[in-house]
């Protein structure tokens, strides 16, 4: 059938740029090509098994009806709990709302916030999604450019020039996807002085990988007294606790966004899963030291990922503070031909990699910037260094 068959709005979507590069990955090992994938944000870790008993525990207690929209009570106060003892943030059950993933709540946050029009400031390199899950809302992504050299992070005075009077919402993410940038909390403060200025934009605070910091303290917009009523604070457990297909994320947020997202989610997909809820419970209850072993992993295997990078001439990488990807400026490729291809994008860099070394990495073309590829170092060591010296002997 003809895509004229289709809405607008699907047929100008672009497929998700991660997804898209796991699904060429798998393809290509269907072929019995060996590929290392590092395009992916998934940790390589199993879940952990006091949250498997959990969930096995729940299958025995027959848990399988439909659950409230907005999530079971029980988990709604381990959220609440959970806050409040990693954040300092003090919200009651009306702010909270559990969906299918934190995709789901930024989707839902778009369409409960948005009308046709309303300018979204998007700090570049922004996860993937962002601007996408605005558009579909009708909504404008503002990019404001950052740079390696300050760590990929926006400045006060850029987020002053880019406010308008059309600027409905600013979105961010700390620790970053892809750069693993952290907002520092005098950095985040200086942000907030600018936005105090224009008490109407809401500010969405993406903390998915909150736990997956290797600096120290964590710091929340929403904990400025000025920004709490302000700000929605999104996080999830498929990061930090290993659990990227149990499809559970949360917002904290002012009552009356929560209750929009609530009644969106009501009419789009219902309750999270049952099972899955009564396990994330155990793991927002249990001490964050219990996942410790999986981040000092990733500590290790960052450490690793730069040093080898670090041989490759014409790689620049800054040292991310969090997440578990490297997010190199490979610009100076540009206009070279590498293995017969002619090289002048980072997509066509990307495309290299996977083609002739047989590594799948992610284009930053896809988190708006244009000069950088996103490498995820959720792989083991022996991956790491295996894929890394393809690299190099490819674009030796």
């Amino acid at each position: 059938m003809s895509t004229t068959l289709l809405s607008d709005r699907i047929n100008n979507l672009a497929a998700s740029a991660t997804l898209a590069m796991a699904a060429k990955a798998r393809e290509l090992r269907a072929e019995g090509k060996d590929i290392i994938g590092l395009s992916l944000g998934e940790p390589d870790f199993n879940t952990p098994d006091y949250i498997k008993d959990a969930a096995i525990q729940a299958v025995n207690d027959n848990y399988n009806s439909y659950t409230p929209v907005d999530g079971y009570p029980e988990l709604k106060k381990a959220i609440i709990t959970k806050f409040k003892r990693d954040n300092g943030l003090t919200y009651d059950p009306s702010q909270i709302v559990v969906s299918t993933g934190a995709k789901q709540a930024l989707y839902n946050i778009a369409q409960v916030c948005l009308n046709p029009g309303d300018e979204v400031i998007l700090p570049c390199p922004y996860w993937v999604s962002y601007s996408d899950i605005v558009q579909l809302a009708e909504g404008v992504p503002v990019e404001v450019a950052t740079s390696i050299h300050n760590d990929f992070k926006m400045t006060a005075e850029q987020l002053e020039a880019a406010i308008t009077p059309k600027t409905k919402m600013i979105w961010y993410s700390s620790p970053c996807n892809p750069s693993g940038s952290i907002y520092s909390k005098k950095e985040l403060r200086a942000l907030a002085d600018v936005l105090k200025k224009h008490p109407n934009i809401i500010v969405v605070s993406d903390e998915i990988y909150e736990h997956i910091n290797y600096v120290g303290d964590h710091a929340s917009m929403a904990q400025f007294e000025d920004m709490f009523d302000r700000t929605v604070t999104v996080n999830g457990v498929a990061k930090a606790f290993a659990m990227t297909g149990w499809r559970i994320g949360y917002i904290g947020a002012p009552t009356y966004i929560a209750r929009a997202c609530n009644k969106i989610q009501g009419q789009v997909t219902s309750g999270a899963n049952c099972i899955a809820q009564r396990a994330v419970i155990t793991a927002l209850e249990s001490p964050v030291s219990k996942i410790q072993y999986m981040v000092d992993e990733f500590k290790n295997r960052r450490t690793l990922i730069l040093q080898l990078l670090a041989d490759i001439p014409g790689f620049e990488c800054n040292e991310p503070e969090g997440a578990f990807y490297v997010f190199p400026n490979i610009s100076s490729f540009f206009g070279k031909t590498i293995e017969g291809k002619l090289i002048n994008t980072a997509s066509d860099f990307s495309m290299l990699l996977l083609e002739k070394a047989n590594v799948a990495t992610v284009t930053g073309d896809a988190f708006g910037n244009g000069d950088c590829i996103r490498i995820s170092y959720a792989a083991s060591t022996d991956q790491i260094k295996e894929a890394v010296l393809r690299i190099k002997n490819v674009v030796a």
